[in-house]
């Protein structure tokens, strides 16, 4: 996988936390820096220790699935694409149901979301494996790229509206959606 096309993955699986950070600027009634620091390196961390896991999951049994490889992450990536702009595109419908979540900081409710939106870093693991990426390079790649985005999200959060959350799940997911044609497209011609 080039560097590019590892940048790519990365800011699409970094989107929801981007979202979820913004909404976290929004939210959490005076938010400090080290909350937001807080915020960014948790889902850094997530982000990047989940492509890890899906990894070590996915060798265990790539060598039985290399013929289908393209297809499951064609499937995997574009469900897991659909889901973002889907979810999106109802909380655009209904926004005043996103406004009524504010809450006060929680490092428990961090958790909770930092796993939540790394689920999907998992199964692109899972597909790392199928294609023999360096999973360390592009673990730590994604790692670092969802804390920049996570420190920009909160920090937007705190100054922009409710609609830009949404629009940022959408591209995320649009990209995911569009990374899984590619891979499914260059093994279909490819092979």
């Amino acid at each position: 996988m080039s560097t590019w096309m590892l940048f790519v993955l990365a800011i699409g699986l970094s989107m929801d936390a981007f979202a979820v950070s913004i909404s976290d600027g929004m939210c959490y009634k005076g938010m400090k820096k080290t909350q937001a620091v807080s915020i960014a390196l948790a889902f850094g961390l997530f982000q990047g220790l989940m492509p890890l896991l899906g990894y070590l999951a996915g060798s265990t049994f790539s060598s039985a699935v290399q013929n289908i490889d393209h297809w499951f992450a064609l499937i995997l990536l574009g469900f897991i694409g659909g889901k973002m702009v889907v979810e999106a595109v109802r909380e655009l419908r209904c926004p005043e149901q996103a406004q009524e979540n504010c809450k006060e900081f929680s490092y428990r409710l961090l958790l909770v979301q930092a796993v939540a939106t790394s689920i999907d870093a998992l199964a692109v693991g899972v597909s790392f494996a199928l294609m023999n990426v360096n999973i360390w390079t592009a673990s730590s790649f994604i790692a670092l790229v969802t804390f920049v985005c996570c420190i920009i999200g909160v920090f937007m959060g705190t100054r922009l509206g409710l609609l830009l959350k949404q629009k940022a799940e959408i591209f995320g997911g649009l990209i995911l959606i569009a990374l899984g044609i590619k891979i499914f497209v260059e093994h279909m011609w490819l092979s």
